[in-house]
């Protein structure tokens, strides 16, 4: 398997969705939006950009399967399973606000192969395949080198359910709040991602995630040099719901904080 022409190709779908994203951007009304939660929305852009989006990688590798946000594609135990969020911070989009983008990862058996995510107003295409470094536009990108708390800036987001955390969760915002630089919520935990991967934030965690959100951004991450875990340290990460980001230096430490407020007690 020739997973940087994939990861190329990969690209290619991502931006043409992302023009997509754009040209709709502006035609959006109230009219469009579809509540799957009180404070989870869905458009006919996030529907057809995940349709178009498997129609394409399914050129690709015919015999894959699918994990994917909107349900167009599912997944029988494939060898092969691309994991696609076609519009990563959905709200953020129907108000004209960055960022948003869109992620897919491809699956090779219980392995992240292959991860690309795209800004779609910023234009920044984040990217990495198997043995392979992790990318911005064509350019090498790294993890923070920062291993100071007092240094770092951290990325979370809040979650659209799950809401008995809530109070650890603020417990542990409480902390970074009072030791680091300060908490961004920006939308988008794709994005999120891939700006550790860039070394724009030193960290970030979340809940109530699914695999869609963090596939792509995760593998980034991980080929940037930083380290990915679930909140008590084990790897079930991807389907878990839960992930703590950091680069090397800083993780240790990072891990400590959230895994004190949000691990298994």
């Amino acid at each position: 398997m020739d997973y940087k022409y994939l990861c190329f190709k990969v690209q290619d779908i991502a931006r043409e969705t992302g023009s997509f994203i754009r040209e709709e951007g502006v035609k959006i009304t109230t009219a469009d939006i579809e509540f799957k939660g009180i404070t989870s929305l869905v458009t006919y852009v996030d529907k057809t950009a995940e349709a178009r989006i498997v129609a394409a990688v399914k050129k690709l590798i015919p015999d894959s399967g699918f994990v994917a946000e909107e349900g167009t594609a599912g997944s029988n135990n494939e060898k092969f399973t691309w994991i696609i969020d076609p519009l990563d911070g959905t709200t953020n989009f129907i108000h004209g606000i960055a960022p948003h983008s869109v992620s897919i990862a491809l699956k090779e058996d219980d392995k992240i192969v292959l991860g690309v995510v795209y800004e779609v107003k910023s234009d920044e295409m984040f990217y990495a395949w198997k043995d392979s470094a992790a990318y911005l536009n064509g350019n090498e990108i790294k993890v923070s080198v920062n291993s100071k708390e007092e240094h770092a800036l951290i990325a979370t987001g809040f979650p659209y359910y799950d809401f008995d955390r809530v109070d650890d969760y603020i417990a542990a915002m409480r902390h970074l709040m009072k030791n680091t630089r300060g908490l961004r919520r920006l939308g988008s935990a794709a994005v999120d991602l891939a700006y550790v991967a860039a070394g724009r934030f030193d960290a970030f965690y979340e809940h109530a995630l699914h695999a869609w959100d963090v596939a792509a951004g995760v593998f980034i991450v991980q080929q940037a040099g930083g380290k990915v875990t679930d909140f008590n340290g084990g790897e079930n990460w991807l389907f878990g719901g839960e992930l703590i980001a950091a680069s090397g230096n800083y993780f240790n430490q990072f891990y400590s904080v959230i895994n004190r407020h949000l691990g298994t007690k």
